[in-house]
């Protein structure tokens, strides 16, 4: 059995769905149902598909799980943007996730390539 909680790309993802949450926790009530769900289902997203992915035997349905996770990112990215766009956030109140992202991102990438190998 592969220990996913000891990948430093899980534990990141980790960090990825606390700073969601605490990010949508600010957010009007009324976008509760739509931006708020869509955020912290993507952010969770992303460590449950690493870890999931973890328990295959095959290299190659690891792999799946963690295009699925990086999905996610890219999902989750995208839904941050939408908030700066709208004005529901500031930039300074969605930088260190967007960073976070952004590093999830070569870290999925990085681990995709050696399991491609």
């Amino acid at each position: 059995m592969k220990d996913f909680k000891k990948l430093d790309v899980w534990q990141r993802g980790i960090k990825i769905v606390e700073l969601a949450y605490l990010l949508t926790k600010k957010l009007p009530n009324e976008e509760r149902f739509n931006l708020v769900s869509q955020i912290n289902r993507s952010a969770v997203s992303i460590p449950s598909n690493i870890a999931e992915g973890s328990s295959r035997k095959s290299e190659k349905d690891y792999f799946r799980f963690l295009e699925i996770a990086l999905g996610s990112c890219f999902e989750l990215e995208t839904q941050i943007i939408i908030l700066n766009v709208l004005d529901f956030a500031k930039e300074q109140d969605t930088h260190q996730i967007l960073e976070c992202i952004e590093i999830e991102e070569k870290q999925l990438f990085s681990f995709m390539g050696l399991l491609n190998k």
